[in-house]
């Protein structure tokens, strides 16, 4: 059988998009960044359901395309995360899998993070996959890859008030309120919920098990990383 590369010679085989190289391993499981061709698998997944036809938890209703232009549409999306990259404002796509199998996507984004030092994320699940606590692993993922990589400061999400799912990982990861907004959502308007997470909570919070991140030192630069922040421990009362 032959050896698989790892992230590290991945990224470097990939030296025109270094982020090829780039993996985030849970217990369960593996995100990386998508070529076309896993790209299409993940695809399928999403074709194949992640909500509820008569509703939508999304901001952009993606989903209700039919089969083919969804997955047009969602190329099409990838791309542009691809072609408009910059250290100024970027956005990374994962794909995420189980034991092998591609079971959704998880990105974030930031614009003038050297600066500011915050992300956004969001995240879709095929309906198969859902209720296992893979969203909330999906998002420890990400979010320690975004503070203990690269320093950010601050974590954003965004939910409608209807998605008690959504709201659940963000509670379950010590997101605080931080305000709404309306929305409009296939023409009604819906509260978008606002939460907000520092580094502090999540550098100093207890949680099981490991998050190892692979290839980063490939492609670090295209992030503007910033100082790595150092935890604050938590006062033990007296």
């Amino acid at each position: 059988m032959t050896a698989q590369p790892s992230a590290t010679q991945a990224g470097q085989q990939h030296g025109h998009w270094p982020l090829f190289g780039l993996v985030v391993r849970t217990p369960r499981l593996e995100l990386r960044v998508p070529t076309d061709t896993d790209y299409e698998a993940v695809c399928d997944v999403a074709v194949d359901g992640i909500h509820d036809p008569g509703t939508t938890p999304f901001a952009v209703d993606w989903t209700d395309a039919p089969p083919h232009l969804l997955r047009r549409n969602a190329f099409q999306f990838l791309w542009s995360t691809r072609a408009s990259w910059s250290k100024e404002a970027w956005h990374l796509e994962f794909a995420v899998y189980h034991q092998g199998r591609p079971i959704g996507m998880k990105g974030l984004w930031a614009t003038d993070f050297g600066a500011l030092g915050e992300f956004s994320t969001g995240s879709w699940l095929g309906r198969e996959f859902q209720g296992q606590g893979f969203g909330k692993e999906m998002r420890a993922a990400v979010l320690h890859f975004a503070f203990a990589g690269l320093g950010a400061r601050w974590a954003t999400s965004q939910v409608f008030e209807d998605n008690p799912a959504s709201i659940a990982v963000n509670r379950y990861h010590g997101y605080q309120d931080d305000g709404f907004e309306l929305r409009l959502r296939r023409g009604s308007p819906v509260r978008w919920l606002r939460h907000r997470l520092a580094a502090d909570t999540w550098l100093t919070a207890p949680r099981d098990g490991g998050i190892g991140i692979e290839g980063l030192d490939t492609c670090r630069e295209m992030f503007a990383p910033r100082p790595r922040p150092v935890p604050v421990p938590v006062p033990v009362p007296t």
